[in-house]
């Protein structure tokens, strides 16, 4: 008994090594700032970690989805990093604010300036990207992305999620799209929103004050009216006595 007992404490202890011991890995991802609605704008952020204990991340490639191209893509700078947008002929034109757009952004490319500038071992880097008008007929956007590490190694993170199937080992990276407003206000009509109510509660509280304002000039009047009264009382007062 005690035999079988040691044996199983024994391989208890070897799997909880071998899990131990694993590497955890993280895959790159990307994640709206906010929220991604349907039909509307967001900041979006490729979330890279660095892998490898030996090397740097200093490249990543991201390809943006030719199903549904995205007229608007504005990377923000990035200090220690080139960045090029890369532009194709599209099939079918998109509308834009009226306009007709004939090219879309199809990949973005960040370049660390030097190895000591990419992400470092133990380290992750978040890359924002301004993107719009984002579909109406879609659930989500699949951007298949390729790191590329100081020692030449790439990882491509290009296979995609298959409905009721494990995750692959190097998954795409994919944005979930939300519902879009009821309302349909998007950006600069939602900040205008937010500034008729800014401005509704100035006005407001401007009521009160004034309401406030009056209350005191009209007890400022009864107190002079009071104090007169007063004064005049002890006149009259101080005479009946000089007569008495």
């Amino acid at each position: 008994m005690k035999a079988s007992r040691l044996a199983v404490s024994g391989a208890l202890a070897a799997s909880a090594v071998v899990v131990l011991s694993s590497p955890a890995f993280a895959h790159v991802s990307v994640a709206a700032e906010g929220t991604a609605a349907k039909g509307g704008y967001a900041v979006v952020d490729f979330k890279v970690p660095n892998e490898r204990d030996n090397a740097s991340t200093t490249k990543l490639e991201v390809n943006f989805p030719t199903d549904h191209p995205l007229a608007s893509v504005m990377p923000e700078p990035m200090a220690g990093w080139k960045i090029e947008v890369t532009k194709s002929k599209l099939a079918k034109p998109l509308t834009l604010h009226g306009e007709q757009i004939s090219e879309a952004v199809s990949k973005v490319t960040w370049t660390a300036t030097s190895a000591a500038n990419g992400i470092q071992p133990g380290y992750f880097e978040k890359f924002p990207v301004s993107i719009g008008a984002l579909p109406e007929d879609a659930d989500e956007l699949v951007f298949k992305a390729i790191q590329t590490y100081s020692n030449k190694e790439v990882v491509r993170w290009i296979e995609v999620q298959e409905d009721g199937a494990e995750e692959p080992e190097t998954p795409a990276p994919v944005l979930a799209l939300s519902a879009a407003s009821e309302d349909g206000h998007h950006g600069a009509a939602a900040a205008d929103d937010a500034s008729d109510t800014t401005e509704n509660a100035a006005a407001a509280t401007a009521e009160p004050a004034d309401s406030s304002d009056t209350t005191a000039r009209v007890l400022a009047v009864v107190g002079i009216v009071v104090g007169a009264l007063g004064v005049a009382y002890g006149v009259l007062a101080g005479r009946r006595r000089t007569e008495a």
